[in-house]
């Protein structure tokens, strides 16, 4: 964006990759509280903004959007409305059931203590997935194997979850779907969709998939529109139920613009939804917008205006791969801060992009990890997938005291996807 515009932004933390963006572009940035629609507002006026794009979860809850509209600021992203398809999850369940409830895995909603019981008797010995209603930042989400040891623990997980409030107050219990997960990061004005290639998210924090869920430890995408576990129809049945809800949403008066990154299941059978989510993915989003070639502001300017055609996004017909590198600690308990150094230079000469995220930087080449979230990505592209991953991996072993996932991007691993995608058949 900043290759195309002056950037500005409001940050939480002095992240070293928009700081630098923006210095470089001529804008500024503002370390502030990026759920507060008043402070937001009052930055885009002041600097004179054309278009603004809020692209995280708690401040499109929040209602930035709709502060940015009400002052005549162009902006890109769905109103506080329009977002709920992802910060409450019984709405976007309700909706899907009506839209595409082929796609909607037996669901039973739980508000208070005493209907656990009869939401539990509906799935019988099967196994479950426990969902907080709100948002809990790819966190809080519990299934039934690598997190819940059997029907007892996800009952337990359910009661705290009611007793403590927050994210939401409501429960939701779903059957477990064995299938291999896929997202595709739909962009669109509200009337036009274009989707990009399907990517691939590695949530848990270790090899093998292993250890605790987090908010992704690397992403991968192919050239081509699917993944190799994937069928065509399920790319299309997908972004069927996509377009669906963006239509549905916009007859119910809620404004929908941006990004409707959406999680399904491919089985033997068809798919079947995860969740919405009302922005790009991380670290999908790097994936997509690492094949970009073009101006993104002239993209959110057609976005803005409701005249988005698919011919303005265009995307190289490449495979990408995204690696996250975060602390020893990362997601598992509180600890740090550590210490590391990067070459960015040298790194970005090579091929590989570097996109810092919970990190600030302390000297030329030295930064330090901020809080307990991820601390930098690489990401690459090539015209396959085992040359992209061999660019970000070469980079990655130069990089001290972090730690990441070796099995991303991995053929064998993306193998076993596509025969647990087969076993699904008749299950």
């Amino acid at each position: 964006m900043a290759e195309h515009s002056e950037l500005y932004a409001v940050v939480g933390h002095e992240n070293p990759t928009i700081v630098r963006q923006c210095a470089l572009s001529g804008g500024r940035h503002l370390v502030g509280d990026v759920c507060d629609p008043a402070t937001i507002a009052a930055f885009a006026r002041d600097a004179d903004i054309d278009f603004a794009m809020v692209s995280a979860d708690e401040p499109l809850q929040a209602g930035v959007v709709d502060a940015l509209q009400a002052q005549g600021t162009a902006a890109v992203g769905p109103t506080r409305a329009g977002a709920e398809i992802e910060w409450n999850k019984v709405f976007a369940r309700e909706l899907l059931g009506e839209v595409a409830p082929d796609a909607l895995p037996l669901t039973r909603i739980v508000e208070s203590l005493d209907q656990l019981d009869s939401a539990f008797a509906a799935f019988g010995s099967a196994p479950v997935v426990v969902k907080p209603a709100g948002l809990t930042g790819g966190k809080g989400v519990k299934v039934m194997g690598p997190h819940l040891a059997d029907h007892e623990a996800a009952r337990a997980y359910a009661r705290e979850l009611l007793q403590g409030g927050g994210a939401g107050s409501s429960v939701l219990i779903e059957e477990r779907i064995d299938g291999a997960e896929f997202t595709i990061q739909a962009i669109s004005d509200g009337r036009t969709v274009f989707f990009p290639p399907c990517t691939y998210d590695y949530p848990y924090r270790y090899d093998g998939d292993t250890g605790p869920g987090t908010g992704g430890m690397g992403s991968l995408s192919l050239a081509e529109p699917i993944l190799p576990f994937m069928r065509p129809e399920h790319y299309e049945r997908a972004s069927a139920i996509i377009a669906a809800v963006i239509e549905r949403l916009g007859s119910e008066g809620r404004h929908f613009s941006g990004i409707m990154n959406s999680g399904f299941f491919a089985t033997a059978e068809g798919v079947k939804v995860i969740e919405f989510n009302a922005r790009f993915g991380d670290p999908e989003c790097m994936n997509i917008m690492s094949l970009f070639e073009g101006s993104w502001p002239e993209v959110m300017r057609a976005i803005a205006a409701q005249s988005l055609a698919p011919s303005d996004v265009k995307l190289r017909p490449e495979a990408s791969v995204v690696l996250y590198l975060v602390s020893p600690d990362y997601a598992l308990r509180k600890g740090g801060p550590y210490d590391f150094a990067l070459d960015r230079e040298r790194i970005e000469a090579a091929g590989v992009n570097v996109f810092f995220s919970s990190a600030i930087q302390t000297g030329e080449r030295a930064y330090r990890t901020v809080g307990t979230s991820r601390a930098v990505a690489l990401a690459g592209t090539a015209p396959t997938l085992a040359e992209a991953r061999a660019k970000v991996v070469a980079q990655a072993e130069d990089i001290p005291v972090l730690e990441w996932r070796r099995d991303v991007g991995e053929d064998s691993y993306l193998q076993g996807l596509t025969r647990l995608v087969e076993r699904t058949a008749g299950a």
